[in-house]
């Protein structure tokens, strides 16, 4: 698989489980892709939420992880 699949890919199944997310006040938004490793910035009530790293590492990185192959890792973007 291509990088531009992979992108497209990890752009879908993070719509996957956005709705989630914005339900709750926050936003995650996919940010890059670098060797291997998806980069990602978040906004909103997930900005200084205790919870975040419970929800990037469950939530988005295992949905990403399942879905899209080769992918190592989800990173918050700097």
């Amino acid at each position: 698989m291509d990088t531009e699949e992979k992108i497209r890919q990890i752009e879908k199944t993070i719509e996957k489980v956005r709705p989630y997310i914005q339900s709750e006040g926050g936003d995650v938004r996919f940010e890059k892709l670098e060797d291997d490793i998806v980069y990602v910035s978040v906004h909103g009530a997930c900005v200084g939420c205790m919870a975040l790293d419970f929800t990037l590492k469950e939530g988005v990185e295992a949905l990403i992880l399942d879905e899209v192959e080769g992918i190592k890792e989800v990173r918050l973007a700097n």
